[in-house]
């Protein structure tokens, strides 16, 4: 067997484009290098304007292969798209953890969900002028019970052909047993592949990428975990970024994007891939 038929294509997807003008110039510079495949935009962010989304797209169309998918955002510090929307907090999202908690309870409409999430996907639609190629969600909110009826609902209506990502990991249990966090995205994406396939929506086989930002983690070493395994059509969530003022009024994510954005360019990364024999081509 030839060493290219033995390589693994997988998707190494960068969240949060349009959070902050320095997340998206992270993002462009590793797209530039090869060294993502996709990225996912929030269309509630305050920097999404024409111009990012213009030089978003010519990056993309100047890489080999390179996804843009919409960023379902609803949680937050973020606002809706659509009036009358509930729940909120103020006139902002409710905080994911209270937003998991309502779904749990049954306390939500997916109503209110599905034409948030259609009106994202038709601002997207305006903004690149096409669909996008896939659909995923701010703090894995997309995974959430009700949420996701109504995520799954918008997703069918207006982008059908794009595929939409789940959380699950293709472990062993011992494996998948070590990560709190990461365990509860199984749990939730069991049902959200059920909920997408009865809708004919495809999805990514393995999830990764899951892990505590707040420590001052090895990226480099999680990175080999997680493409550790992951088979064809897998996908590896990051966050890289360079840290300005939008984001720090924004979320608490800020040093360990650079940390991202700092293994990623390297080469010690592009090793990785060919020791890894994973190709993001």
């Amino acid at each position: 067997m030839s060493t290219a038929a033995r390589l693994r294509h997988v998707w190494l997807c960068a969240d949060d484009y349009g959070i902050s003008p320095g997340v998206n110039r992270a993002i462009r510079d590793l797209m530039a290098r090869g060294r993502l495949n996709a990225t996912s935009v929030m269309m509630v962010g305050p920097a999404i304007d024409q111009s990012e989304v213009a030089a978003l797209s010519a990056a993309a169309k100047a890489s080999a292969r390179c996804a843009i998918g919409l960023h379902v955002t609803l949680s937050a510090p973020f606002r809706p798209l659509t009036m009358h929307f509930r729940p909120l907090d103020g006139d902002m999202f409710m905080a994911f953890p209270k937003l998991l908690r309502a779904g749990l309870m049954r306390r939500l409409d997916s109503e209110f969900f599905r034409n948030e999430v259609r009106a994202q996907l038709l601002a997207f639609a305006e903004a690149f002028g096409r669909a996008p190629d896939f659909v995923d969600g701010h703090q894995h909110v997309q995974l959430f019970p009700q949420v996701r009826d109504g995520f799954v609902e918008a997703v069918s209506e207006i982008a059908p052909k794009a595929w939409v990502r789940q959380g699950g990991r293709d472990l062993p249990l011992a494996q998948r047993l070590a990560s709190p966090k990461a365990l509860v995205l199984d749990l939730l994406s069991a049902q959200f592949r059920r909920r997408a396939g009865r809708a004919g929506l495809a999805f990514n086989p393995a999830f990764a990428g899951a892990y505590d930002f707040t420590r001052a983690a090895d990226f480099g070493e999680l990175m080999r975990r997680f493409l550790e395994g992951l088979p064809e059509g897998g996908l590896v969530m990051c966050h890289p970024g360079f840290v300005d003022e939008v984001l720090t009024g924004l979320d608490p994510m800020t040093d360990v994007r650079e940390r991202e954005h700092g293994y990623l360019a390297s080469d010690a990364f592009a090793q990785l891939l060919a020791t890894s024999n994973v190709t993001l081509g």
